[in-house]
C-alpha cells in the first residue's frame, strides 16, 4: 500500500486556493495541475507499506499526535522544487510555527520507522508546501511563483492528522492518484 501522513486543509481553505490559483493555470496548460480534493500538507510520505504494519503504525500515529497541540496554519506564498528555474512541482507555501509543525512531522517519521514504516523521504528537510502541480519535465516556472509570492490565505487550526493511501489510476483512466482515508487522530 502507498501511504502518506498529512494534514488536510479544510474545504474553505481549499476553496480559496482553489479560487486564487484558477486564473493561473490556462497560461500554463503543460503542468499537470492537482485539485482541492487531492491537496494536503505531507508530515510523512512513506511509500510502499506491507499491510501487516498498518495496525502497529496506527497505533503509532495515535500516539505522535496526543503529543503535538494543534497547529495554526496559513496558506502564504509558493515556490517550486527543486528551484523555479528548473521545477518540477509547483507548490504553494504554508505558514506555521516551524519548530512545532518539524516537531509533529519528526515524531510521525519516528512512530512510522518504529511501526516498521520507514519514510524514505526522513532524511530530507521539513518544508511544509501542498502540491498544485508536477512536471513531466523540467521548466522555468519562476513567473508562475512570482505570482504565486502574493498567496496570503486565512489561517485555519489543523487539530488532526490523516494516514492517507493513494492509489495510482490505471493507465488511461486519468492522471491524478485517488487518495481514501485509513485513519485520522486528534492532535493534542
Amino acid at each position: 500500500m502507498r501511504l502518506f501522513v498529512a494534514i488536510v486543509p479544510p474545504p474553505a481553505v481549499t476553496a480559496e486556493l482553489d479560487t486564487r490559483t484558477a486564473p493561473l493555470r490556462p497560461a500554463w496548460p503543460a503542468l499537470r495541475w492537482t485539485g482541492p480534493q487531492a491537496w494536503h500538507l505531507t508530515l510523512a510520505f512513506l511509500g510502499e507499506v506491507r499491510e501487516e504494519v498498518v495496525p502497529e503504525l496506527t497505533a503509532r500515529l495515535e500516539r505522535a499526535a496526543r503529543r503535538h497541540p494543534a497547529q495554526a496554519l496559513a496558506v502564504r506564498g509558493g515556490g517550486a522544487f527543486p528551484s523555479a528555474a528548473r521545477a518540477r512541482v509547483l507548490w504553494a507555501g504554508v505558514h506555521a510555527d516551524r519548530p512545532a509543525l518539524a516537531a509533529l512531522a519528526a515524531s510521525v517519521a519516528a512512530g512510522a520507522r518504529r511501526a516498521g514504516a520507514p519514510s524514505p523521504d526522513e532524511d530530507r528537510r521539513f518544508r511544509p508546501h501542498i502540491t498544485l502541480a508536477r512536471l513531466r519535465e523540467p521548466a522555468d516556472l519562476r513567473p508562475l511563483t512570482a505570482e504565486l509570492d502574493r498567496l496570503a490565505g486565512e489561517s485555519w487550526t489543523a487539530t488532526r492528522i490523516e494516514l492517507i493511501h493513494s492509489r495510482h489510476p490505471a493507465p488511461g483512466a486519468g492522471r491524478t492518484p485517488e487518495y481514501s482515508r485509513l485513519g485520522a487522530w486528534t492532535l493534542g
